[in-house]
């Protein structure tokens, strides 16, 4: 535990709970637990690369953040799942996929980074 971070300050849900719960859940959470959703880490990638870009393509971000194809697309399924991303495919010449960050997605990634700072102002203080 980090210096001058108190025991139980936040807590990571376990997986067979966060699968047990519902969106409307999520906003229920206790504020001392990470959203474990966001909190894994090509997840997070996912999250952060969208919210400082309007669209990203699935090879956009399969390059972005070094991932295999099966990877990427397991994650981006739980997001969008969540409502987290939306996907759009296109048809053109080939099937292109595109992936945008919901408002709802946004309002989970401000929050997640909000109790972020929270954390690392409290192990500082």
């Amino acid at each position: 535990m980090a210096k001058g971070a108190s025991a139980g300050y936040f807590k990571v849900t376990p997986k067979a709970e966060v699968k047990a719960k519902t969106s409307v859940d999520r906003r229920r959470r206790s504020p001392l637990e990470l959203d474990r959703l966001i909190h894994e880490r090509l997840r997070l990638g996912i999250i952060g690369a969208l919210a400082v870009n309007e669209r990203l393509t699935f090879n956009d971000l399969k390059r972005l953040l070094q991932t295999t194809d099966g990877n990427l697309s397991v994650h981006a399924r739980k997001l969008e799942e969540a409502q987290y991303i939306a996907c759009q495919e296109t048809a053109d010449a080939r099937v292109q996929t595109e992936y945008r960050l919901t408002s709802a997605g946004r309002r989970a990634f401000e929050r997640y980074l909000s109790h972020m700072e929270a954390i690392i102002k409290a192990v500082r203080d």
